[in-house]
């Protein structure tokens, strides 16, 4: 059971120098970016910062231990997205004092450098295997331990958090049935996974026995002794083991009395580790068997991690051609609208097609192994050709395009050369259209009336608007009650 601390206000107010200088704005002019995703970033950044104030109350005043975990759970993930904005934000000060440099460079490099496009990245069906000992497993004998569990998934300024799994000896795997969309993500991505963990049982999670431990000790030790070793062993504001684990010299997170999650363990997920299908991947563990948080990972995480460049769903060019399939010396030519998407260009009868989803009239491959030309111009020095080769079954076939206008045909071949670029970066993803499902709606925690709960269920923090609490009248204070409804229902 979790009780009310007298001195939780004073302790929540406490935060570092940076923090409050985020709140009187300074940070923004220290980090300033001449650009709107400043501001949107700048917004993120305060919108997550009253989140955190509000899930350290919300902390403060769980009486039930499944609502302390779920509480806790907020703070780590708010915490999270704070380092990773303000750190999106100084990488966009440094591009924007690196970008005025390489201006006034007389040897700079071309400011017209060809960049892949973006893509979402989408990780699912996650799967941790456990490897219990056999008398614990098998013969169910030893004390039952339980571990609150969920993963955060980081990708760039992205974050996000899974549902919360309760874990004991009863369990193979920790299974984490969420759907998770990163949609901007480039084919140099790094996809950060972490497990974060906590026991679950009401003495660990309440962190009740280093203070127990602490005060028979100073009762042993005296006064003046005893003193020292409860300040040394009591978390402050800037202990690392503090809510939210947050680095202490950036953002220290404040103290508050509850249950604290545990990295126990991370990976790091790149382009080389997409594949359509489900595949295992090494997992770092931290800890030991001797942490209150520690379960016997095997070591491994299991998953589906599947790319779509945009470059494979969505039309990279399009507009009127005419294509001719070489074939003798006579050419009879085609009038078509064109679309470049994915390995094909779809040629349809009618610009209507295309939004009428009625299949192309024909369509050209354009894949890796492609090859594009530019003929010369003709002899009145307009009109210039494309001709696009492709192997078909040990023979080579050859369409031409033409626009009759010398820019148009230049836009077409800027697009293929792009194009070809993206399928060179984004690798295997661009062999065939990998499938991503929906992310599933996030299920509302489960709450018993009888247990007299704070709120029916929390909302996800990774949506861009929350929809709050839904709060009993006489669950929490009015000074909580009214924190949560003005910031809950905030959107940026």
């Amino acid at each position: 059971m979790f009780c009310r601390n007298q001195t939780t206000r004073a302790t929540v107010a406490r935060g570092s120098a940076l923090e409050m200088e985020i709140r009187r704005g300074k940070f923004r002019r220290s980090l300033y970016v001449d650009t709107s995703q400043d501001s949107d970033i700048q917004k993120k950044i305060d919108h997550e910062i009253r989140m955190r104030d509000g899930a350290c109350k919300l902390l403060a005043a769980c009486s039930q231990r499944d609502q302390a975990l779920e509480a806790a759970k907020s703070l780590q993930t708010c915490s999270t997205r704070i380092m990773a904005y303000m750190s999106e934000l100084q990488k966009m000060k440094e591009a924007q004092v690196m970008k005025k440099v390489a201006r006034r460079s007389s040897d700079a490099g071309p400011m017209d450098a060809r960049l892949p496009c973006k893509g979402r990245v989408a990780i699912s069906d996650l799967r941790i295997p456990l490897m219990w000992k056999d008398t614990e497993y098998f013969k169910n004998k030893g004390e039952l331990h339980r571990c609150a569990v969920f993963c955060l998934l980081q990708l760039g300024g992205e974050i996000f958090d899974t549902d919360m799994v309760i874990v004991d000896r009863t369990l193979t795997d920790i299974c984490f049935d969420n759907t998770i969309v990163f949609s901007e993500a480039g084919p140099g991505f790094e996809l950060r996974v972490e497990l974060y963990s906590c026991c679950s049982e009401d003495d660990c999670s309440a962190g009740s026995t280093p203070r127990k431990l602490a005060s028979k000790l100073s009762s042993s030790l005296g006064r003046s002794a005893g003193k020292k070793l409860r300040a040394a062993m009591e978390p402050g504001p800037c202990s690392p083991v503090s809510n939210g684990g947050a680095s202490p010299l950036l953002l220290p997170v404040p103290s508050v009395p509850g249950p604290k999650y545990h990295l126990l363990a991370h990976t790091t997920l790149s382009l080389s580790h997409v594949q359509d299908s489900f595949r295992t991947h090494d997992f770092t563990i931290s800890g030991n068997e001797e942490c209150s948080y520690w379960l016997p990972l095997y070591g491994s995480v299991c998953c589906r991690l599947a790319a779509q460049p945009h470059c494979m769903t969505k039309q990279m060019m399009s507009g009127p051609l005419k294509v001719s399939q070489l074939g003798g010396e006579r050419h009879s030519w085609t009038n078509v609208h064109g679309v470049l998407k994915g390995s094909s260009l779809c040629c349809y009868q009618r610009p209507e097609d295309v939004e009428n989803n009625v299949d192309p009239a024909f369509t050209i491959a354009i894949n890796k192994e492609t090859r594009i030309c530019v003929t010369e111009k003709d002899a009145q020095g307009k009109a210039q050709n494309v001709c696009v080769s492709n192997q078909y079954g040990g023979e080579e076939v050859t369409h031409t395009l033409t626009t009759g206008d010398g820019e148009e045909t230049h836009r077409w071949m800027e697009a293929f050369w792009q194009h070809f670029y993206d399928m060179s970066q984004w690798k295997q993803c661009c062999d065939d259209l990998m499938k991503i499902d929906q992310p599933s709606p996030r299920k509302p925690a489960p709450v018993t009336p009888k247990q007299g709960s704070l709120y029916h269920e929390m909302a996800p923090l990774a949506a861009p608007s929350c929809e709050g609490l839904l709060l009993q009248d006489n669950a929490v204070s009015a000074e909580i009650r009214a924190l949560l409804s003005s910031y809950y229902n905030d959107s940026y």
